[in-house]
C-alpha cells in the first residue's frame, strides 16, 4: 500500500495547530468540492483532503499517525510496522471509513462506514455527513440587478428572478440601500438557496448592482453633473431657467453676469448618501448664441456692440 502524508495533503507543517489544520482543510475542501470544482481530479483530491482532516483534527488519531515518524514520503510503498495492523488499536471515529484508503484502515480500522451513528465529515458547502441527510446551509447565489439613477435615488423596490441549482425559479422584490454605487456587491442574508435538511439555514444572495447610464447626467460620487444652455442676454441679465433632475423639472436661477462654464449647485438633488441625505446636482452653464439672425436681430446686436463699453479681452 502507499503511505499517505496527511500534512503534505493539507499543505501544513507537522507542527501545525488545530486552527491551522482546520483553516487549511476548509480552503482545500472548497476548492476541490465536487459540486463546484472544475479540476479533473476533484473527487480524488476531495477524498484525500477529508481523510487527512479526519486524522489530523483528532488528537488521538494524530498522535498514532505521528508515531510512524516523518521519514516516509507521500505515495511511497509502505509496510505497516508491528502493532499497526487491523488487529491493533481501534478507533470509534465520527466519519467512518467507507471512502478512505487502505492505509487509513490499516492504522485505525473500519468503524462500520458512514451512517453508522457518526456525524460524517464537515462539508463546507453542505454542512452534513455522508450516508444520511443532515441539516446544512443552503447554497449562496449571485446575480446582477440593473437600476436607473432615478430608481436608486427614490429607493424603489426592484423585482429579481433567480433559478436555483434544483431548477426552481422564484421572484421577489429587492430594495437596494441608499448610497449604493455602480459595481457594489450587496449581501441579502437568507435569500439564497434553501436550507439542506430540517433545521438548516438558507444561503445568502449576493447582488452586483449595475447602474443604467442616464445620458442627462454624469455621476461624481453622490453628486450628479449636467449642463444647461442659456442665451447671452439670460447670462448677462439673469434669468430663471428649467433644468431636468431625477425628481423632475426644477427651476435654476441664473445670476446676472454669469459666465459660460460656471457651475451652479442645486442641493439635495443628487444621489442618496444614506441617512436620508442626498448629494447635489451640479449644473454647468453653457452660453449659446443664435444662428441665422434676422435683419432686426442683427441690427440690435450691432447697436449693442457700438453702444457697450464691455471689453471681453481686457
Amino acid at each position: 500500500m502507499q503511505f499517505k502524508d496527511y500534512y503534505e495533503i493539507l499543505g501544513v507543517e507537522r507542527s501545525a495547530t488545530p486552527e491551522q489544520i482546520k483553516q487549511a482543510y476548509r480552503q482545500l475542501a472548497r476548492k476541490y468540492h465536487p459540486d463546484v470544482s472544475k479540476e479533473s481530479d476533484a473527487v480524488t483530491r476531495f477524498q484525500e483532503i477529508n481523510e487527512a482532516h479526519e486524522v489530523l483534527k483528532d488528537p488521538e488519531k494524530r498522535a498514532r499517525y505521528d508515531a510512524l515518524g516523518p521519514g516516509f514520503a507521500n505515495g511511497q510503498a509502505f509496510e505497516p510496522p508491528p502493532g499497526f495492523g487491523r488487529g491493533g488499536m481501534h478507533f470509534d471515529f465520527q466519519g467512518g471509513s467507507a471512502d478512505f484508503s487502505d492505509f487509513f484502515s490499516m492504522l485505525f480500522g473500519r468503524s462500520g462506514g458512514f451512517g453508522a451513528g457518526g456525524a460524517g465529515f464537515e462539508d463546507p458547502f453542505r454542512g452534513g455527513g455522508r450516508g444520511r441527510t443532515r441539516a446544512g446551509r443552503g447554497e449562496d447565489m449571485e446575480a446582477e440587478i440593473t437600476l436607473t439613477l432615478a430608481e436608486l435615488a427614490r429607493g424603489e423596490a426592484k423585482p429579481v428572478s433567480l433559478q436555483a441549482s434544483d431548477g426552481q425559479r422564484r421572484t421577489f422584490e429587492v430594495r437596494i440601500p441608499p448610497g449604493t454605487t455602480d459595481g457594489t456587491r450587496v449581501r441579502l442574508a437568507g435569500q439564497g438557496g434553501p436550507a439542506r435538511g430540517p433545521g438548516g439555514q438558507a444561503g445568502d444572495l449576493f447582488l452586483r448592482v449595475r447602474l443604467e447610464r442616464d445620458p442627462r447626467f454624469d455621476i461624481d460620487g453622490t453628486d450628479l453633473r449636467t449642463t444647461v444652455s442659456v442665451a447671452p442676454w439670460e447670462a448677462a441679465l439673469g434669468a430663471s431657467v428649467e433644468v431636468e433632475s431625477l425628481d423632475g423639472v426644477v427651476a435654476l436661477k441664473i445670476p446676472a453676469g454669469c459666465d459660460g462654464g460656471q457651475t451652479l449647485r442645486l442641493r439635495g438633488l443628487g444621489m442618496p448618501r444614506g441617512g436620508g441625505v442626498r448629494g447635489d446636482l451640479l449644473v454647468r452653464v453653457r452660453i449659446v448664441v443664435p444662428k441665422g439672425l434676422t435683419e432686426e436681430e442683427k441690427r440690435l446686436f450691432e447697436e449693442l456692440r457700438d453702444r457697450s463699453g464691455f471689453r471681453p479681452r481686457g
